[in-house]
């Protein structure tokens, strides 16, 4: 799970005695649980607490987004594997609806950003992956080429999820950033209707997590905990691009041939 293959001593090892053991039990808040201490160092990282302060340097943003990019495609990808595999019609609806935001308003907010922080067209439509960009990719078509429906909600949930807590954490400035780059991607994780769609993706893997069987349950959680690790070495990347390639956030990218 964290790194290994045990999951925290504080956590119930199954979904079945982690509900017996808890109020109003859901089966996200275990998973959440099960990706600790990951969970926290992604929703409490030094580059999201610098992004919302306006602290950020270019050179780090500017780095994140061309891999952030380049990970939209694979994104976009994964979430048109649910419209097919969305159990109902209202789910393929509720999906296909952030679809279009994906492809609409975040591709328009990438174009606009990248101009002015200087990035040239051949460079973001055509870049370098890191390690870890190239394993959170591997993982989304693993999810979504070998399982269903709840593998796929598996790796988009922790995937969307982390990014509402960031941008909506209760320590955060009031003040926007200056820049609009970082304040409208802020903006775009912090408004109602984003988290509203998480809140119904959390309940759609609820329910469908809950149904499961035990091992089941436990390959979902290794996909949950697996893309939280990873959300943690992105944004670590963007610090140093060394680290991608001498053993220091790259060594977390590690192991994708698991899932």
């Amino acid at each position: 799970m964290t790194g290994t293959d045990e999951k925290p001593p504080t956590v119930p090892a199954t979904y079945t005695d982690y509900a017996e053991a808890v109020e109003n039990p859901r089966f996200t808040d275990w998973l959440r649980e099960c990706a600790e201490p990951s969970w926290t160092d992604a929703t409490e990282h030094r580059f999201t607490r610098e992004l919302r302060a306006d602290e950020l340097a270019d050179a780090a943003f500017r780095r994140y987004l061309v891999q952030d990019y380049a990970f939209l495609e694979t994104l976009v990808g994964a979430f048109g594997h649910a419209v097919g595999d969305a159990p109902t019609m209202a789910a393929k609806s509720r999906l296909a609806d952030f679809l279009g935001t994906l492809t609409d308003d975040e591709n328009d907010y990438f174009e606009r950003s990248f101009d002015a922080l200087g990035v040239l067209e051949s460079t973001y439509r055509d870049p370098d992956l890191t390690p870890t960009t190239a394993a959170f990719r591997d993982l989304l078509l693993r999810a979504t080429g070998q399982g269903g429906y709840t593998e796929t909600l598996a790796v988009l949930v922790p995937a969307e999820w982390v990014y509402l807590t960031w941008a909506t954490a209760e320590d955060s400035d009031d003040d926007r950033p200056e820049r609009f780059y970082l304040a409208e991607w802020v903006d775009l994780h912090a408004v109602p209707a984003f988290a509203e769609f998480v809140g119904w993706l959390r309940a759609e893997l609820d329910r469908e997590g809950a149904a499961a069987s035990e091992r089941r349950q436990d390959e979902l959680a290794e996909l949950f905990c697996r893309t939280v690790e990873l959300e943690v070495a992105f944004f670590d990347a963007a610090y140093d691009a060394a680290d991608e390639t001498s053993g220091g956030s790259a060594a977390n990218t590690g192991g994708v041939d698991s899932w």
